[in-house]
Protein backbone atom coordinates (compact mmCIF):
# COMPACT_ATOMS: atom_id res chain seq x y z
CA UNK A 1 0.00 0.00 0.00
CA UNK A 2 1.28 3.35 -0.92
CA UNK A 3 1.15 6.53 1.11
CA UNK A 4 -1.64 8.07 -1.00
CA UNK A 5 -3.87 4.99 -0.65
CA UNK A 6 -3.49 5.07 3.13
CA UNK A 7 -4.27 8.74 3.14
CA UNK A 8 -7.40 8.25 0.96
CA UNK A 9 -8.60 5.48 3.28
CA UNK A 10 -8.06 7.70 6.31
CA UNK A 11 -9.97 10.56 4.67
CA UNK A 12 -12.82 8.20 3.71
CA UNK A 13 -12.96 6.73 7.24
CA UNK A 14 -12.98 10.21 8.75
CA UNK A 15 -15.75 11.25 6.33
CA UNK A 16 -17.80 8.17 7.29
CA UNK A 17 -17.29 8.88 11.00
CA UNK A 18 -18.37 12.55 10.62
CA UNK A 19 -21.38 11.47 8.59
CA UNK A 20 -22.53 9.01 11.26
CA UNK A 21 -22.03 11.59 14.03
CA UNK A 22 -24.07 14.15 12.05
CA UNK A 23 -26.85 11.59 11.52
CA UNK A 24 -26.93 10.81 15.26
CA UNK A 25 -27.15 14.51 16.13
CA UNK A 26 -29.90 15.02 13.54
CA UNK A 27 -31.87 12.07 14.95
CA UNK A 28 -31.70 13.44 18.50
CA UNK A 29 -32.73 16.89 17.23
CA UNK A 30 -35.74 15.34 15.43
CA UNK A 31 -36.78 13.54 18.62
CA UNK A 32 -36.50 16.77 20.62
CA UNK A 33 -38.53 18.64 17.98
CA UNK A 34 -41.22 15.95 17.99
CA UNK A 35 -41.50 15.99 21.81
CA UNK A 36 -41.63 19.82 21.78
CA UNK A 37 -44.45 19.76 19.19
CA UNK A 38 -46.37 17.20 21.23
CA UNK A 39 -46.02 19.34 24.38
CA UNK A 40 -47.24 22.44 22.46
CA UNK A 41 -50.19 20.45 21.17
CA UNK A 42 -51.12 19.26 24.66
CA UNK A 43 -50.82 22.81 26.06
CA UNK A 44 -53.00 24.21 23.27
CA UNK A 45 -55.66 21.53 23.73
CA UNK A 46 -55.67 22.02 27.51
CA UNK A 47 -56.05 25.79 27.05
CA UNK A 48 -58.67 25.85 24.26
CA UNK A 49 -60.53 22.57 24.73
CA UNK A 50 -61.45 21.97 28.35
CA UNK A 51 -62.36 18.38 29.19
CA UNK A 52 -65.98 17.60 28.41
CA UNK A 53 -68.18 16.40 31.24
CA UNK A 54 -71.61 15.14 30.27
CA UNK A 55 -74.28 16.31 32.70
CA UNK A 56 -77.00 14.03 33.97
CA UNK A 57 -80.16 16.13 33.61
CA UNK A 58 -81.86 17.08 30.36
CA UNK A 59 -81.74 20.84 30.98
CA UNK A 60 -77.98 20.72 31.56
CA UNK A 61 -77.52 18.78 28.30
CA UNK A 62 -79.60 21.39 26.45
CA UNK A 63 -77.52 24.18 27.97
CA UNK A 64 -74.34 22.39 26.92
CA UNK A 65 -75.70 22.04 23.36
CA UNK A 66 -76.50 25.76 23.25
CA UNK A 67 -72.98 26.62 24.35
CA UNK A 68 -71.48 24.30 21.74
CA UNK A 69 -73.69 25.84 19.02
CA UNK A 70 -72.58 29.33 20.05
CA UNK A 71 -68.92 28.27 19.82
CA UNK A 72 -69.54 26.70 16.39
CA UNK A 73 -71.19 29.93 15.19
CA UNK A 74 -68.23 32.06 16.30
CA UNK A 75 -65.79 29.63 14.66
CA UNK A 76 -67.77 29.73 11.38
CA UNK A 77 -67.82 33.55 11.47
CA UNK A 78 -64.04 33.64 11.95
CA UNK A 79 -63.59 31.14 9.12
CA UNK A 80 -65.76 33.23 6.77
CA UNK A 81 -63.91 36.43 7.68
CA UNK A 82 -60.56 34.77 7.02
CA UNK A 83 -61.77 33.40 3.67
CA UNK A 84 -62.87 36.89 2.64
CA UNK A 85 -59.49 38.31 3.69
CA UNK A 86 -57.67 35.62 1.72
CA UNK A 87 -59.78 36.26 -1.38
CA UNK A 88 -59.21 40.01 -1.10
CA UNK A 89 -55.46 39.62 -0.66
CA UNK A 90 -55.20 37.15 -3.57
CA UNK A 91 -57.13 39.59 -5.79
CA UNK A 92 -54.76 42.40 -4.77
CA UNK A 93 -51.81 40.12 -5.50
CA UNK A 94 -53.16 39.35 -8.99
CA UNK A 95 -53.70 43.08 -9.65
CA UNK A 96 -50.17 43.90 -8.52
CA UNK A 97 -48.73 41.13 -10.68
CA UNK A 98 -50.66 42.50 -13.66
CA UNK A 99 -49.39 46.04 -12.95
CA UNK A 100 -45.85 44.70 -12.66
CA UNK A 101 -46.27 42.89 -15.96
CA UNK A 102 -47.62 46.07 -17.58
CA UNK A 103 -44.78 48.19 -16.19
CA UNK A 104 -42.11 45.90 -17.59
CA UNK A 105 -42.86 47.28 -21.03
CA UNK A 106 -42.72 45.42 -24.29
CA UNK A 107 -44.04 41.93 -24.42
CA UNK A 108 -42.17 39.29 -26.29
CA UNK A 109 -44.54 37.71 -28.76
CA UNK A 110 -43.65 34.27 -30.00
CA UNK A 111 -43.51 33.88 -33.76
CA UNK A 112 -46.75 32.33 -34.91
CA UNK A 113 -46.88 29.82 -37.70
CA UNK A 114 -49.75 29.71 -40.14
CA UNK A 115 -51.50 26.38 -39.99
CA UNK A 116 -53.82 25.27 -42.71
CA UNK A 117 -56.64 23.38 -41.12
CA UNK A 118 -60.21 22.79 -42.13
CA UNK A 119 -63.07 23.74 -39.85
CA UNK A 120 -63.83 20.05 -39.26
CA UNK A 121 -60.24 19.32 -38.24
CA UNK A 122 -60.18 22.38 -35.95
CA UNK A 123 -63.39 21.38 -34.17
CA UNK A 124 -62.14 17.82 -33.88
CA UNK A 125 -58.91 19.09 -32.30
CA UNK A 126 -60.80 21.32 -29.88
CA UNK A 127 -63.55 18.89 -28.91
CA UNK A 128 -61.52 15.70 -29.01
CA UNK A 129 -61.73 12.62 -31.14
CA UNK A 130 -64.87 11.25 -29.50
CA UNK A 131 -67.08 14.03 -30.91
CA UNK A 132 -67.99 13.62 -34.53
CA UNK A 133 -68.42 17.05 -36.03
CA UNK A 134 -69.55 17.96 -39.50
CA UNK A 135 -69.10 21.51 -40.70
CA UNK A 136 -71.29 21.28 -43.80
CA UNK A 137 -72.96 24.64 -43.41
CA UNK A 138 -75.46 24.16 -46.21
CA UNK A 139 -76.77 20.86 -44.83
CA UNK A 140 -78.58 22.50 -41.92
CA UNK A 141 -80.20 25.29 -43.91
CA UNK A 142 -83.93 25.35 -44.36
CA UNK A 143 -85.20 25.36 -47.92
CA UNK A 144 -87.67 28.12 -48.66
CA UNK A 145 -90.00 28.16 -51.65
CA UNK A 146 -90.74 31.59 -52.94
CA UNK A 147 -94.48 32.10 -53.13
CA UNK A 148 -96.25 35.10 -54.51
CA UNK A 149 -97.71 37.03 -51.66
CA UNK A 150 -100.69 39.32 -52.14
CA UNK A 151 -98.60 42.45 -51.75
CA UNK A 152 -96.17 41.35 -54.45
CA UNK A 153 -99.07 40.49 -56.79
CA UNK A 154 -100.70 43.85 -56.11
CA UNK A 155 -97.46 45.69 -56.77
CA UNK A 156 -96.92 43.77 -60.00
CA UNK A 157 -100.50 44.34 -61.14
CA UNK A 158 -100.44 48.03 -60.31
CA UNK A 159 -97.56 48.66 -62.67
CA UNK A 160 -96.71 52.31 -63.18
CA UNK A 161 -97.98 54.54 -60.39
CA UNK A 162 -98.90 57.37 -62.81
CA UNK A 163 -101.46 55.18 -64.58
CA UNK A 164 -102.95 54.18 -61.25
CA UNK A 165 -103.35 57.85 -60.22
CA UNK A 166 -104.93 58.78 -63.55
CA UNK A 167 -107.40 55.90 -63.29
CA UNK A 168 -108.45 56.88 -59.78
CA UNK A 169 -108.75 60.57 -60.54
CA UNK A 170 -112.24 61.87 -61.14
CA UNK A 171 -115.53 60.20 -60.33
CA UNK A 172 -114.87 56.98 -62.23
CA UNK A 173 -111.78 56.37 -60.14
CA UNK A 174 -113.67 56.98 -56.90
CA UNK A 175 -116.42 54.66 -58.06
CA UNK A 176 -113.81 51.93 -58.83
CA UNK A 177 -112.27 52.39 -55.39
CA UNK A 178 -115.61 51.90 -53.63
CA UNK A 179 -116.50 48.91 -55.77
CA UNK A 180 -113.16 47.19 -55.16
CA UNK A 181 -113.33 47.74 -51.40
CA UNK A 182 -116.81 46.22 -50.99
Amino acid sequence: MSQSEKRNRAITARRQHLKSVMLQIAATELEKEESRREAEKQNYLAEHCPPLHIPGSMSEVQELCKQLHAKIDTAEEEKYDMEVRVQKSSKELEDMNQKLFDLRGKFKRPPLRRVRMSADAMLKALLGSKHKVCMDLRANLKQVKKEDTEKERDLRDVGDWRKNIEEKSGMEGRKKMFESES
